[in-house]
């Protein structure tokens, strides 16, 4: 692992030049989006008892994905309630942002906890980090397994072939990465595909005007970090179209 990997966890200092001009900050998530959030989790039915999925949730958090981490901050109460009804899901939170930082959480089964890592997070600008949360998430599922990565991201800024041979590491791990694109950035778009079929995972396509879309696939994704495939084709049978479109997407 090279001296850059290492160094995952805390913020960088390396040289500070981003491609993409992201405007002037912006706000942080609502306190009203985090409380509704906590509502909803702390409603949720106790999991039943065995073993509870692992889901690394990762999120480009530069300027530019500041829409998508207010969304994150209700989708994940969804993610919680469609896992519990499973067996129950664990979540660390994954992200990147300005000058070669990425940091990650503890693993977190509790709603509070998640409020307060998610409300001290602001986006800033910087250029992707996707190569360390590939490392992030093979390094974890050494030390326990990792059922699934989600990774919700619009652009690819990182050498192509890295990704690719880490995403490798994580097939052979049996740990598959469901990306989700906002946008139509063509390197990205081919990028996130080679990732997902080479991990076995799913790259899909979402629109920022259309969250719903999104809310159903990430709740399909939980189910399948939760209860695998059997729990995400039960999910399919119901007739949820999130969970028929991920069985359709993965490799």
């Amino acid at each position: 692992m090279s001296e850059k990997d290492r160094q995952t966890l805390r913020p960088g200092t390396a040289a500070p030049a981003a491609s993409r001009d992201h405007g002037p900050p912006t706000e942080r998530s609502s306190r009203a989006d985090i409380e509704a959030f906590v509502a909803r989790a702390q409603s949720t039915a106790p999991a039943p008892e065995g073993p509870r999925g692992r889901l690394m949730f990762a999120l480009d958090a530069t300027m530019s994905r500041q829409p998508t981490w207010d969304r994150a901050c209700r989708i994940q109460a969804e993610m919680f309630e469609e896992a519990g009804e499973i067996g129950g899901l664990d979540i660390q939170l994954v992200y990147f942002r300005g000058f070669d930082e990425c940091r990650a959480s503890k693993w977190i089964s509790n709603a509070e906890r998640l409020r307060d890592v998610m409300t001290g997070i602001e986006c800033r600008g910087g250029l992707t980090q996707i190569r360390k949360v590939l490392r992030r998430a093979i390094d974890e599922t050494r030390r326990e397994r990792v059922q699934a990565v989600v990774y919700v991201g619009d652009c690819m800024e990182e050498d192509v072939d890295a990704l690719c041979a880490r995403a490798g590491e994580l097939g052979l791990l049996k740990v598959p990465v469901f990306i989700f694109q906002e946008g139509n950035n063509g390197p990205a778009s081919a990028a996130f595909s080679e990732i997902a079929r080479l991990t076995g995972g799913a790259h899909l396509s979402f629109s920022a005007s259309a969250p719903d879309e999104l809310r159903r696939l990430l709740r399909a994704v939980a189910v399948y970090a939760a209860g695998g495939r059997k729990a995400l084709a039960d999910m399919s049978a119901r007739g949820e179209k999130g969970a028929q479109l991920l069985i359709g997407k993965m490799s």
